[in-house]
């Protein structure tokens, strides 16, 4: 009766197995690529969360976009780092939201006259349609400086990993473990999608498309050509981390040269008019007193 049971048991887990597999679709380095690109996008909200977005608002901001807003508005989301709980959905919504609270807000702020009552109106519509678009590019250009600052001192853990000896897949690993913040998270990513299946190439490919840095997209073309051409990967690295350098130290000249043009005019108008009171002032009392016998 034991060997029976037992014998029974077996049987039943093998058919379980088949109708597993059978069931269970082929996992590919296609499927998986999509399952990386899934789990960095926004999570998607359910139905039964409070706060969920409406339909109706989405179809109403599409309705007022043009075409093709829903891929621009990814595009935005891939560059701000694909914020938690945001989606394209949810951003159409809040276009939508903006749209009557701007317009409310407009109209409450000009409830004056007909005319004014409508300028308001407008005005408040139009802002707060645009509102959410203007925080998303401002997250994204804040994501992309902070990727564009930490670039040189990457490279240059790169540089000294992959010279010590490491491959380089094992150096972009320490650099994503040693290091902090969006950078950080590209590494991690591009190593992800080479062990799914991609070549580095077009993991290198892909990390400059979800970033505007121009020193990123010279580095990533640099080390293609190297493949390619065979150059060793080291001193690639060695004089990419030193271009990185003089870049950063350009930037930072570049930005001293722009302080005297941005105090100007809080200059001239804070405190020009203090002075000319101090030092003008006495003066134009003595004339007023010996010309008007004040």
């Amino acid at each position: 009766m034991v060997l029976v049971v037992g014998l029974g048991c077996l049987l039943l887990a093998l058919a379980l197995g088949v109708v597993a597999l059978v069931l269970k679709p082929p996992v590919t380095a296609a499927g998986s690529l999509a399952l990386i690109e899934t789990s960095y996008s926004a999570a998607v909200v359910s139905k039964q969360e409070v706060g969920a977005s409406p339909s109706w608002l989405r179809s109403i901001a599409l309705r007022l976009s043009p075409a093709g807003v829903a891929g621009r508005l990814q595009r935005r989301l891939d560059l701000a780092g694909n914020p938690p709980t945001w989606t394209t959905d949810r951003v159409l919504a809040a276009k939508g939201l903006g749209l009557f609270l701007g317009a409310g807000l407009g109209a409450l702020l000009t409830f004056r006259s007909a005319g004014w009552l409508v300028l308001g109106l407008a005005v408040g519509a139009v802002f707060g349609f645009f509102l959410p678009d203007l925080l998303l590019v401002n997250a994204g250009q804040k994501r992309q400086e902070k990727i564009r600052r930490a670039l040189p001192d990457a490279l240059d853990m790169l540089t000294v990993c992959v010279e010590a000896g490491l491959g380089f897949d094992a150096a972009l690993a320490q650099v994503a473990r040693n290091t902090a913040g969006p950078l950080a998270q590209e590494c991690a990513r591009v190593l992800q999608e080479m062990q799914i299946g991609k070549s580095r190439n077009e993991a290198l490919r892909s990390l400059t498309e979800r970033t505007t840095v121009a020193e990123l997209r010279a580095f990533v073309s640099a080390l293609a050509q190297a493949g390619e051409l065979g150059v060793p990967i080291a001193s690639v690295l060695r004089e990419q981390a030193r271009e990185m350098r003089i870049r950063r130290r350009q930037r930072a000249e570049e930005q001293a040269q722009k302080v005297p043009v941005k105090i100007l005019f809080p200059l001239i108008v804070c405190l020009f008019p203090a002075m000319f009171v101090v030092i003008i002032g006495p003066g134009a009392i003595s004339i007023a007193r010996v010309l008007m016998h004040l």
